[in-house]
């Protein structure tokens, strides 16, 4: 076992022990408010024991801002800095912090959901969070005490978009233990079939997000595609679907998502640069693949021989006219003829793996 620290909403510190092999599937357990990690160590244990990686985290301690929102963007923040989607499971009110993060953008954060006798929650059922849920969730009640009766936690299950539920009933528990060792089968039962040990596939038809993470094995470089739009504007997006096509003649390829928004522009342009990037510039890797933001403020920047813009102390700047363009399901593919490249070859390159940022440092 070793500790980790994540960085939380504000900066704040979060605490957790991560347990087993990191090439095993990973699970992240949410405890309850005022509950430490150590609530779920007996269920961590026998997660291990059974093939899984184990991320057992403390929520933050309590303070004067809204908690429960604290806590949502502390997990948000938590599940982006784990480089893996894990299947969340979560005990008593974590899941009221758990379906509230997971309800936008869910599937890019998480594999799946586990809720573990969450108290009723009307209002995620009445404002639509229990309905955004697009993730495979299981409702467990009975996992840590009896179960209650009520029809609360019906309706919360009946909105899921993917949702099961089980009770652990009380009539099979001849000792306390028995209640750890049901609610770890009902896990295991669960994980085995939403998050496998054996390799993970793909079919036509299936979760495109598995595609995305198979896709996410090949390491790439960084690239930061910029041009002029049509009012002579500066525009530019980060794209790791780069490649070289041809050097006689000198053509290279990028590949532009469709609902980018910088697309039209991108799609009009007899001009365009690529920017591979260097350590040094993942900030603006994180601009340019932000919306909303003046991309290119307080960055450093100049006009190349054809007024495309070209970043400064990128690892290799490519000036390119458009050579040709294909469209290709939800992106288009822009070819471009190079027609000047500059480069500074002492630099290291800024990295992509598996979602995440990496660095190869040069001897």
């Amino acid at each position: 076992m070793s500790l980790i620290e994540y960085k939380g909403f504000g900066g704040v510190p979060l605490t957790a022990d991560v347990l087993g092999d990191d090439n095993d599937p990973a699970v992240l357990l949410i405890p309850d408010f005022g509950e430490s990690r150590a609530a779920w160590r007996a269920v961590a244990d026998g997660l291990v024991l059974s093939g899984r990686r184990v991320v057992n985290l403390d929520l933050r301690a309590p303070g004067g801002v809204d908690q429960l929102a604290a806590h949502v963007e502390d997990l948000r923040l938590v599940l982006a800095q784990m480089g893996s989607r894990p299947v969340v499971v979560a005990a008593r009110h974590g899941g009221w912090i758990a379906t509230r993060a997971l309800a936008t953008d869910g599937v890019l954060l998480a594999g799946g959901l586990v809720l573990v006798d969450m108290p009723d929650d009307a209002d995620a059922v009445a404002s639509g969070i229990a309905a955004r849920q697009a993730l495979p969730t299981l409702v467990v009640r009975g996992g840590f005490a009896a179960a209650p009766t009520g029809s609360a936690a019906d309706a919360f299950t009946s909105a899921l978009p993917i949702g099961e539920r089980v009770d652990i009933d009380d009539g099979d528990l001849a000792v306390d233990t028995d209640r750890t060792e049901a609610l770890l089968g009902q896990l295991l039962e669960f994980l085995e079939r939403r998050q496998p040990r054996e390799a993970t596939e793909f079919q036509a038809g299936s979760d495109p997000r598995t595609l995305r993470d198979a896709m996410g094995c090949f390491a790439t470089g960084v690239t930061i595609v910029t041009a002029l739009d049509a009012a002579g504007t500066p525009v530019g997006l980060t794209a790791n679907s780069f490649t070289s096509v041809s050097l006689d003649p000198p053509l290279l390829l990028v590949c532009i998502a469709n609902s980018a928004g910088t697309a039209p522009a991108l799609r009009g342009a007899e001009h365009f640069g690529v920017n591979v990037l260097q350590i040094g510039q993942q900030p603006a890797s994180n601009r340019f693949a932000t919306r909303g933001e003046d991309r290119f403020a307080n960055l450093p920047w100049a006009p190349g021989q054809t007024g495309v813009p070209l970043l400064g102390s990128s690892l290799v700047s490519f000036e390119c006219r458009r050579e040709s363009l294909h469209e290709a399901g939800d992106h288009f593919i822009l070819v471009g003829r190079v027609v000047r490249a500059q480069f500074e070859p002492h630099r290291d390159p800024l990295l992509y793996f598996r979602g995440k940022y990496r660095r190869l440092h040069f001897a």
